[in-house]
């Protein structure tokens, strides 16, 4: 049986959440999983989560895993919130959020470590964990950030903001330890895998007022992707990622999400 992908989206933040399971074992992964944040009173709420709770407790699911696929700037993470509430599961990210950690600690005036501290597991390029019976397998995607990976588990890639849908194209480069050829190079990796391996991005805007959509495939980046399909070369990118990262404001959330998500959503 292959693994079993629930989505939930966080309109505020345009932001998909997965939960990942086995169905052998009941075993189960959280994806970029988010709270809600207002700025005016700087309280957080549980909402986006509790759809998420219920699921798991409907379909008497085992939550191994808490895993991000980097430090977001435009949400803050409910990794640390869920981490008290399921003390069993490990909250991971990728080993370079120790260099995010030493590039935004100071900036924000946070007394933070650059070590990883405090989440559980920092994941390596090329490692792999088990989810019950299937075996996940870590992909370093900088570029967008310095500790962006994207999670293969089983024929699913969760690819945070390094892919959009192909009508999104990719996530922007312009933030401190972001590097447009960078990018570039990773997201090759990804479209190196099988055609009809399922693709889940972390964010959709409905470009062009379509309906959200959050689910394609390898073979659909390669064909269809606005700023990587087959042809276009790393220079190429690089004019056009550039030109419309010129153009972007910084998001609006992007302190307090940071700041937050340095320390796993705390």
């Amino acid at each position: 049986m292959r693994v079993q992908v629930q989505s939930f989206f966080h309109h505020d933040s345009n932001t998909f959440s997965y939960l990942v399971s086995d169905p052998a074992s009941g075993e189960a992964a959280l994806i970029d999983p988010v709270l809600d944040y207002d700025p005016d009173t700087d309280a957080t709420s549980d909402a986006p989560v509790r759809p998420v709770l219920a699921v798991i407790e409907q379909q008497d699911l085992q939550l191994r895993w808490l895993l991000e696929t980097h430090a977001h700037a435009d949400h803050v993470s409910a990794g640390r919130w869920l981490k008290q509430r399921f003390p069993q599961a490990t909250l991971a990210i990728g080993e370079g959020i120790r260099a995010v950690q030493a590039t935004f600690a100071p900036r924000y005036h946070l007394d933070l470590p650059a070590d990883g501290s405090p989440f559980d597991r920092l994941f390596t390029d090329g490692e792999t964990f088990a989810l019950g019976t299937l075996q996940a397998r870590i992909i370093a995607v900088p570029g967008h950030t310095s500790d962006s990976i994207a999670y293969l588990i089983d024929d699913a890639l969760f690819t945070g903001d390094s892919l959009f849908m192909p009508d999104g194209g990719t996530a922007r480069c312009d933030f401190p330890g972001g590097d447009a050829a960078q990018l570039y190079r990773s997201i090759q990796r990804l479209l190196a895998l099988p055609d009809a391996t399922r693709v889940f991005v972390c964010h959709d805007y409905g470009p062009g007022g379509r309906a959200f959509a959050n689910q394609t495939t390898i073979g659909e980046q390669r064909a269809r992707n606005i700023h990587v399909h087959d042809g276009v070369d790393e220079a190429g990118f690089v004019a056009v990622r550039e030109a419309r990262d010129a153009t972007l404001a910084e998001p609006k959330l992007m302190q307090p999400a940071v700041k937050a998500n340095l320390q796993g959503g705390a």
